[in-house]
């Protein structure tokens, strides 16, 4: 466990927070909390980022009820234990895309629903930041994915400031690869919630995960050579 705490994790998230000056004096930062293993990581590392950071700041917890049944025991019970503010906000957003709308592609509607009412709720509660708990594999696969498909080179920034919210979005654990954050929750036991979403597990993003790990057979440091490539261009500037 000491070597996720010490290298694979905190160093990750320390280096990043040092590039990209994540996490600033007073920051009141809504977390997205949806129950998986990368938010509830997310969570656990944030909490424990409070005790020894040098600055001061405040977390609020944010789930997007999708309109799905679905039990939220366990994320209620980890926020009370970690004392982090909790905020449920029920919404038909599963419903819109799966049953009225009957989407083609309903991860990206999905996504701007989301996206939307989160800064929403994030702004009306007084945060002035939302941390994500996407992570370097998700990086990673989104820009596979838009050069595949959209001949764009582009992924998702560690920063980024979205002026018609008038809120910044930031995503602290963008240098740490899935496989520790597996580990993370599977030592700790953290709390996991059962994603009900119809699309989970079928989508493109789930194939270019097996094209990452197909490609890490033929060159080991894939993923930090890839990163490396990243810090170098312009996408993600410092």
């Amino acid at each position: 466990m000491k070597r996720i705490y010490r290298k694979e994790l905190w160093q990750r998230i320390g280096k990043a927070n040092e590039d990209f000056g994540l996490v600033e004096e007073g920051d009141h930062i809504a977390l997205g909390l949806s129950g998986g293993k990368d938010s509830t990581a997310l969570l656990y590392t944030m909490t424990e980022w409070q005790k020894f950071s040098p600055v001061s700041f405040r977390i609020t917890a944010i789930t997007l009820d999708m309109g799905w049944e679905g039990d939220l025991t366990p994320l209620k019970n980890y926020c009370a234990e970690t004392g982090v503010p909790y905020h449920i906000e029920h919404t038909n957003i599963g419903p819109i895309v799966f049953e009225t709308r009957k989407e083609s592609n309903p991860c990206s509607l999905c996504a701007r629903l989301r996206r939307g009412t989160l800064h929403n709720i994030a702004k009306n509660l007084g945060c002035n930041k939302v941390a994500l708990g996407h992570h370097l594999d998700d990086a990673l696969e989104t820009l596979l994915l838009c050069m595949s498909f959209e001949s764009r080179f582009k992924t998702f920034k560690p920063r980024t400031y979205l002026d018609r919210a008038d809120i910044t979005l930031i995503r602290p654990m963008i240098y740490v690869e899935e496989r520790t954050i597996i580990k993370l929750v599977k030592r700790l036991s953290l709390p996991v919630i059962h994603n009900p979403c119809p699309a989970n597990g079928q989508t493109k993003r789930q194939d270019m995960k097996k094209v990452v790990s197909s490609w890490e057979k033929l060159a080991p440091s894939l993923r930090d050579n890839l990163l490396g490539a990243l810090k170098n261009s312009s996408l993600w500037p410092r």
